[in-house]
């Protein structure tokens, strides 16, 4: 699963990482389901373009969207066979940029948050996505889900799940429409090397979704 994530750093990260380009970053460390945030699809020209969209995916078949679970996590293994993700799935994968991620371990009487970051904290994950649009009577909506795999050996004693991460020499084909097969699709979402990312414990106050202090991601002792 993951239910929180963070983008902060220089913007040229983007650019460099993505291909992609904007003018100034907007630093969050608590990223929560039902907000807005960036992600990087296919341009009508094939170029990767940055947009936003909202977290909680909201296929556009839907008609009373109040009636029905937005989700904020798909499982790789099922979704391209899913009706709530099928379609994005086939023809809408995105990359979600994210500095890290948080994850939660219970212990005695409480929940431990980790911070999940590529290792030495000077890159962005690029989470596999699905992007949908939904028209309502205010305009479109675009909303995304995060795609989840099993853990890799770093994860596994925090979590049994960990977000998707495309590694970024296959950014191309992840982002391209014209790549249906949805055994090419799993593929691509290979394990993620251990190390290639670090997690240590952080404050519990990222449980908070109104918490955005840098404090969030700073390493502490348990």
């Amino acid at each position: 699963m993951c239910g929180r994530y963070a983008l902060y750093g220089p913007h040229s990260r983007l650019r460099e990482q993505f291909g992609v380009d904007l003018a100034e970053l907007r630093e969050r460390f608590n990223i929560a389901p039902t907000q807005e945030a960036p992600v990087v699809r296919a341009g009508a020209d094939g170029e990767p373009e940055l947009i936003d969209a909202r977290w909680g995916l909201l296929p556009s078949w839907v008609k009373e969207p109040g009636k029905l679970a937005q989700p904020i996590n798909a499982k790789i293994e099922t979704a391209g066979e899913k009706p709530m993700f099928r379609h994005a799935f086939k023809r809408s994968r995105v990359l979600v940029p994210a500095s890290g991620f948080y994850e939660w371990v219970p212990l005695a009487g409480y929940k431990q948050p980790y911070f999940i970051r590529p290792a030495g904290g000077d890159s962005l994950f690029g989470f596999g996505g699905l992007l949908e649009h939904w028209d309502g009577p205010e305009g479109k909506l675009l909303t995304f889900a995060i795609l989840t795999t099993a853990a890799n050996d770093l994860m596994r004693p925090i979590h049994e799940r960990m977000p998707v991460i495309i590694q970024p020499q296959d950014y191309g084909a992840w982002l391209d429409p014209g790549v249906t097969d949805a055994q090419l699709v799993r593929e691509l979402a290979r394990e993620y090397p251990v190390g290639a990312m670090e997690a240590y414990p952080v404050s519990r106050a990222v449980g908070n979704p109104r918490a955005q202090d840098p404090g969030l991601i700073e390493k502490i002792a348990v």
